[in-house]
Formats: structure tokens, C-alpha cells, sequence
């Protein structure tokens, strides 16, 4: 029986009085005041136990630390906590209640503490490295918790709206939701001056002491609306999917037309660079590829889907078993394919077999029906492989599956003299797993660590495949999933330098672990499935990390481009208004163009500096307009504020002083420096933002575009962040995969990273447009499936193109 819930406090007199400003009714105005309460009494010891562990983290970090300086900062820094912590949890439940109120203020009125600490695109300057490691653990932080509280966020956002007379709040706006409590632990630490490294502790801390108890909070905050009446009983129920027993049977008579149409043109996003789709039925795709074949005509169909009446509710299709005639018609194919392959070309003229364990498929067409009399128990076939993945356990390079069936028929006839065989179900599906392996190979890249892993699995998925008749038509296979995961580690798109080295190594000691412990118990791949599956979330975890920080550097000189193209388009007006001397034209283009640009990215357009800026333009291009050494006399505050702006874009006084003078004089003249050493010096000055350019093709006017190059290029400005596409590196056509991170329609720059999330190439979409017209890039998209989708579907084609040439020959 669940425990009972605390009862919520009253109101306090004080807490009543916070909102008496609110414009809200009194009985709204009263539950703020008890909200408020109940958050008084359920944080106020979290909060102080959040400091009294920041000091004590500060002094461990203090004792481990590699030298003395970084000791004695780490020192200073736990002596500030304590001025810091005098009345912490009230400055924290202050902001709370400002966020409460917001509620009911408008939009423009709202506190900043109301709002994420995320950064926006207006208040944004140049990129700082100690803000993105703040918000890339803030992020991290309220990722999680908003995840672990989701339903009680839901609820709550629901039951304040109402208050609010509003729409429901989104998780991310909920007073009480982590967003906000980690913008108001932001903003308490920024207004307590702390270090970056008190800071980052500061955020751990609090969601060890706080954030894990925000779940209590947010029920009891729905338990107190709800008896007050606010929505009661309401539920949150969210979508569950169906299950993938229920999803082979819904899509059984295979994928319509317009999901294959979306399959095409939906672009892969997801950080392994793979379909991002569940894994495909493969019975559907059976039924798909196979469905017109005359091996199938015979075989048992599933029962038709049950349909309800009219006047009664539909009820869920039952799970049909699809193995039995599933296999029943790979052995028909493949004995066909086998056939047609034997009447084409006699066995002794033949070069080469094109499919694994021909040979033995012939001595079984031979032998006739001695074959199945001399055949080996499948017990005895999996105690030989058993025998041969020791030898692989013990370090015994890994063999084609050709040599597998070799190596395992000798055995056999060693055992059990030479006529032993293997039984007809035994052979095709090692037969099949051949096939299969083989498009594997095709898809990988030679000599790679995914193609040793793979081979090191071919005995255990052999011997998988032997005791598990479903292993080719059963969905998500444990086997097979685990075998798709290791066979994408050396997907043609990828490079050595995108494969993390200590990711192949976790990757390399799973392989060995599932060599060594298989033993009929399909739990070791799912297991090791399951292992894998946590190296290469980890691995996405920490490219995502490193694409982020690459991410706001090119939106940091996109703001910047952004403000240097609004500062050239506010000085051509001016110039064209009042028509200043050439030489003042070129210094406002150059040295003042930086100065606003500055001034844009640091205080947006809505501060008082930027209008100042403005006005000191407009002041400018008035003064210098009039002619030189008539009654109009030089402007002393003018001078004094172009000085003091121009030095903080990094040039040095005596410089400074000669563009002010020259700003601020009519006509621009100044006796003091020539206008060719004055050019001199601001040509050799490094502009603003200039390092960043230089590279930047962007002023030059695109040439015309074809209509396929337009057609790309309009793509492209569609495209989601994140899509990736493969482009061809060198004249062999060998593929590069690249994920598309971030582009601006404003630059239009694109940025691309490699699967390690570290940048590799940035390009203009003009140029990633004619490239993809040249059918140099492409987008890597949906409908490709996974690796092992991909192969499993080129052996059905495979082997219905050889059992229908023997069809039509026939005809």
C-alpha cells in the first residue's frame, strides 16, 4: 500500500501577501500563496544542504588538485560560499515566487528567472566557452529530470494554466519544472560572482539535493490543486506502441506505397547514422520479396485479419506464429536456386559457386536419397561448431562461412565416415547465413575492425541460427541485432578516424565474450546486444557534446555576420543621406562599422547604447558632411565618445584619437596624420570577426544554377539539423559519411561533423547544392534501412533471380 501523502502546509501570512499584486482572483491568489508555502517547506532544507555540500565539494576538489595555483583558487572559491550561502534559499524561493506571479504578468513583464537558461539568439554575444559548459550541463541536468518527472510536469502545467486562464504550459515553462529552478540556480550563482568551477558544482549539487526530490513536490502540488478543485482527477496516459509481435501482423501484407514514398525522402538523423526507424519485419519483407514466387504458392498463409461489425468495437489481431511457412519457403527457394544453378552450367564446369556450400549442396543432389539416412543429428553438428568456437575463443583467425562449412563437414566425416552429412535443414541454413554474410561484406569496408568482429561471430551465429528456426524471419532476433550493430561499426561511409579507438576496444571485448560463452542460451547476445547498445549511446553522448560547442561557435559568427551586414546597411544610408567625404566613408565602413557591429552582439538593438550608436552615426555623417574651415568648428563630445568607442573594438589610442578627430571634424580634415598613414594602419588592423573569414566565398555573387542544382538547393534549405550524407572522397568512389550539424539561411553556411562529433568540413549550400547535382554528395536517407535490412533483402532478391531463371527457362 502506498505510503500517504504529507500534508500540504497553510499559507503563511507572508506568503499570502507575495501576490497581493497579482491580478487574479483571491481564491488564485490564495493557492499561489499555498504553492508558495509548500515550496517553502519542501526545499528549504534541500537548498541548505545544496551549499553545505558545494563547500565540502570545493574542498575535496581543493585536496586533489595538480598543483598549488589551481589549490589556492579552488581555496578562494570555498571561502566565498559562505557570504554565498547567507540566506540562499530565500533569495531562491524569492525568484520562485517571481516566476509564480509571471504567470499573470504579461509576456513583456515577465522576470528573467521565468525564462530557460538557454541562451537566445538576440542576447547572445561572441561565443564564451565558460557560458557553453555552463548550458551544456545545465541542459544535461534539466534533460534528465524532465525526462524523470514528465507525467507530473504534464499535470501540473495542465492545472496552472487553468489558474492562469492560459494555454497549457509546457513542461519548460512550469514554475516548479527543472528549467526554471535551474535558471534561477544560473542566475543566484552569476549574481553571487562565482567561479566557473564553483558554478559547475554548484549545478551537481543542487540536483543531488534538490532535483532528485522534485518528484515529491510536483505530486503534492497536483494533490493540493486537486482537492482545491483545479481539474481533479485528472490523468496523463501517454501513447504506448504497439509491440512487435502486433506490428508484424498489422504490416504483414507488407509496407504500403506511401510509407515506402516517406521511407525515400525522409532523410537519417540519428547519431549512429543509420535508419532511425524500428527494426524491419522480416517476415514482412518475406512476404514482400517473395510473395509472387511459385516456391510460396503452396505454403500456409496467415489467417485473415478479424473485422469487427459495425456496432462492435474492434478487437486487437491475433499473433500468428509466420516461422513454419516462412522457412518452409526459403527451403523451396533455395532448393530452386539450386536447381536453376544446376541446369545453367554443370557442376564440374563451374568456376566459381555462387552460393555458400554449393559443393555440398551438390554431393546431397547426387547422393539423392542416401542423403538424409547418412545425415548428422543437428546435436552433433552444434557440438563440432562448438569445438571450432573454441579454437576461435582460444585465438584461431576466423574463416568465409565457405570455409566454415568445409572445416565443419570434415569434422564430420572424421567422426562419422565419409558419407556423413548434414541434414537438408541444416545445410540451408547455413546456406542462407553464407548468403547473408556475404551482402554483409559487400556493405563494409575491407579490412576494417567491424570486418574481423563479424567473422569472430560466425560460429556463435551459426550454431544461433542452427537451434532457433525463426533466426531469419523472427523480428528483432537477439543474434541478429547484435550482428547488425558490430557490421555497422565498418559501413562503407565510415573512415578509420571516425571510429572511436576505445569504443572499438569495449566493442572488441564484447565480441570475445559472446565467442566464449555462447552456448545455446540466446540471452549472451541479447546481453552483449545490450552492452554495445550502452558504448554507443555513451560514445553519441560525448559527440553530441563536442558537435554542440562547434554548433554555437557558427551560430556565434552567424550573429556576428548578422550584425556586420545590418552596421554596412545603417552606414550606406547614412553616407547616401548626408554625403560625407570619401575618406569618411571608408574609415565609417571599416573602423565604425565595427564599433556597431560590437555594440549590436554585446547590447542587441532594443539597449540604450545601440540607439546611442545610432545617433552618434547620424551625428557623424552630419558633421563631417559640412565643408572644411568655414564657422562650423569640430565637435569635443563627439570626439571624446568615437575615441572611447573605437578603443574597445582593439585599436590603440593614438590611432583612436586620429579616426575621432577625422569623425568629428567637418570635411573629416585632420592636420595632425596623413589620410595614406592613417590607411596604412587600418589596413594592417585585423577587423572584427575577420579570422573567421578567411575562407568566406559568400560576397562573391553564386554563379546561375541549373534546374537540378536548383532543385538540390532548395533542398538543402529544408533539410532537419542533423541529416547526414554521404560524399565521395576520392576516384574509387570510396564514401566519406559527414553529419549535416547546423546551416544558416542567413550566411548560408553549413557546418558538417564526422560520427566523433569534431568538425570536418564547412560549405556553402551553394556549393554542397552543385555537388549533390554532380552526384558527389548525397542525402542518406530512411529508406535505406539497416545494414543487416539491407543484406537480408539483397539475398532474397539473390536468390529469386536464380530460382526464376530456371523458372523462365522452363516456360
Amino acid at each position: 500500500m502506498p505510503s500517504p501523502m504529507p500534508s500540504s502546509p497553510p499559507p503563511m501570512p507572508e506568503d499570502t501577501a507575495r501576490f497581493a499584486a497579482v491580478d487574479a482572483p483571491p481564491r488564485v491568489r490564495r493557492l499561489l500563496g499555498a504553492l508558495l508555502a509548500l515550496s517553502r517547506q519542501s526545499l528549504t532544507a534541500p537548498l541548505t544542504l545544496t551549499v553545505v555540500e558545494l563547500e565540502r565539494e570545493l574542498l575535496r576538489e581543493a585536496e586533489r588538485a595538480r598543483n598549488s595555483q589551481v589549490q589556492a583558487d579552488l581555496l578562494a572559491q570555498a571561502r566565498q560560499i559562505h557570504p554565498f550561502a547567507e540566506g540562499f534559499s530565500h533569495r531562491f524561493l524569492e525568484h520562485l515566487a517571481q516566476a509564480l506571479a509571471a504567470l499573470f504578468a504579461p509576456a513583456s513583464e515577465a522576470p528573467a528567472a521565468a525564462e530557460p537558461p538557454r541562451p537566445s539568439m538576440s542576447a547572445l554575444t561572441l561565443v564564451n566557452d565558460t557560458d557553453i559548459d555552463r548550458d551544456i550541463v545545465l541542459n544535461e541536468i534539466m534533460r534528465r529530470e524532465i525526462l524523470r518527472s514528465a507525467n507530473a510536469l504534464q499535470l501540473l502545467g495542465q492545472r496552472l494554466a487553468v489558474l492562469a486562464a492560459a494555454p497549457a504550459l509546457d513542461a519548460e515553462h512550469v514554475p516548479f519544472g527543472p528549467v526554471i529552478l535551474c535558471g534561477i540556480v544560473r542566475r543566484i550563482g552569476d549574481e553571487g560572482g562565482l567561479e566557473l568551477e564553483a558554478q559547475l558544482a554548484l549545478y551537481r549539487s543542487f540536483e543531488r539535493q534538490v532535483l532528485e526530490r522534485l518528484g515529491e513536490l510536483l505530486e503534492r502540488a497536483n494533490v493540493l490543486l486537486g482537492h482545491e478543485g483545479v481539474l481533479p482527477g485528472l490523468v496523463y496516459t501517454p501513447y504506448l506502441a504497439r509491440s512487435a509481435a502486433t506490428r508484424r501482423i498489422v504490416t504483414q501484407p507488407g509496407r504500403s506505397q506511401a510509407g515506402a514514398a516517406r521511407a525515400r525522402t525522409t532523410p537519417v538523423t540519428s547519431w549512429n547514422g543509420a535508419s532511425s526507424t524500428a527494426a524491419s519485419s522480416w517476415s514482412a519483407m518475406m512476404q514482400a520479396e517473395l510473395g509472387g514466387h511459385p516456391a510460396q504458392n503452396g505454403a500456409p498463409q496467415p489467417p485473415p485479419l478479424p473485422t469487427a461489425a459495425p456496432d462492435q468495437p474492434a478487437t486487437a489481431p491475433p499473433v500468428v506464429d509466420l516461422a513454419a511457412p516462412a522457412m518452409s519457403a526459403l527451403h523451396e527457394l533455395l532448393a530452386g536456386a539450386r536447381q536453376a544453378m544446376a541446369a545453367e552450367v554443370a557442376p564440374s564446369h563451374r568456376p566459381e559457386a555462387p552460393l555458400p556450400g554449393a559443393a555440398v549442396a551438390d554431393e546431397r543432389a547426387v547422393a539423392g536419397g542416401t542423403a538424409d539416412a547418412n545425415a548428422v543429428p543437428s546435436a552433433m553438428v552444434d557440438a563440432i561448431l562448438g569445438q571450432l568456437q573454441a579454437r576461435i575463443a582460444g585465438g584461431a583467425t576466423s574463416r568465409s562461412m565457405s570455409d566454415l562449412q568445409t572445416a565443419l563437414l570434415t569434422q564430420l566425416r572424421a567422426e562419422h565416415g565419409e558419407q556423413a552429412a548434414l541434414t537438408v535443414k541444416d545445410g540451408d541454413t547455413l546456406d542462407l547465413l553464407g548468403l547473408l554474410f556475404q551482402q554483409i561484406r559487400q556493405e563494409q569496408r575491407p579490412q576494417t575492425a567491424g570486418n574481423d568482429l563479424v567473422g569472430r561471430l560466425q560460429v556463435p551465429l551459426a550454431r544461433a541460427a542452427l537451434a532457433d528456426p525463426g533466426f531469419f524471419v523472427r523480428d528483432e532476433h537477439p543474434a541478429r541485432e547484435l550482428l547488425n550493430t558490430i557490421a555497422e561499426l565498418g559501413a562503407s561511409g565510415l573512415q578509420e578516424d571516425d571510429l572511436d579507438p576505445q569504443l572499438v576496444q569495449k566493442l572488441e571485448r564484447t565480441v570475445d565474450t559472446v565467442v566464449a560463452q555462447y552456448h545455446d542460451d540466446p540471452a549472451v547476445f541479447a546481453a552483449a546486444n545490450e552492452e554495445v547498445q550502452q558504448h554507443f549511446r555513451a560514445a553519441a553522448h560525448k559527440a553530441e557534446l563536442a558537435e554542440r560547442r562547434h554548433v554555437e561557435a557558427a551560430r556565434g559568427k552567424e550573429r556576428l555576420e548578422v550584425a556586420r551586414q545590418q552596421a554596412a546597411a545603417l552606414i550606406e544610408q547614412a553616407c547616401a543621406q548626408d554625403q560625407p567625404p570619401r575618406f569618411v566613408q571608408t574609415l565609417l565602413r571599416q573602423a565604425w562599422a565595427d564599433v556597431l557591429t560590437l555594440a549590436q552582439l554585446r547590447h542587441g538593438e532594443d539597449s540604450a547604447l545601440w540607439q546611442q550608436r545610432l545617433q552618434q552615426t547620424a551625428r557623424i555623417t552630419a558633421v563631417t558632411a559640412q565643408p572644411p574651415g568655414g564657422e562650423h568648428a569640430a565637435d569635443d563630445v563627439l570626439f571624446g565618445e568615437i575615441e572611447a568607442a573605437v578603443v574597445q573594438i582593439g585599436c590603440h589610442h593614438d590611432e583612436a584619437r586620429a579616426i575621432a578627430r577625422r569623425l568629428s571634424t567637418p570635411g573629416g580634415e585632420d592636420d595632425s596624420t596623413s589620410r595614406t598613414e592613417l590607411s596604412a594602419r587600418l589596413k594592417a588592423r585585423t577587423r572584427l570577426g575577420e579570422h573567421a573569414e578567411a575562407h568566406d566565398t559568400r560576397r562573391l555573387a553564386p554563379l546561375a544554377r541549373s534546374n537540378v542544382e536548383e532543385d538540390c538547393y532548395r533542398q538543402l534549405r529544408t533539410l532537419p539539423f542533423g541529416t547526414w550524407f554521404e560524399f565521395i572522397s576520392n576516384q574509387q568512389g570510396d564514401l566519406h559519411r559527414q553529419r549535416l550539424s547546423w546551416y544558416s539561411l542567413v550566411t548560408e553556411h553549413a557546418l558538417f561533423v564526422n560520427p566523433r562529433g569534431q568538425k570536418v568540413a564547412e560549405y556553402t549550400l551553394d556549393t554542397l547544392a552543385r555537388l549533390m547535382a554532380l552526384e558527389q554528395a548525397r542525402i542518406v536517407t530512411e529508406d535505406k534501412g539497416r545494414l543487416i535490412d539491407r543484406a537480408w533483402q539483397a539475398t532474397l532478391r539473390t536468390l529469386r533471380s536464380l530460382a526464376g531463371t530456371e523458372q523462365g527457362e522452363a516456360a
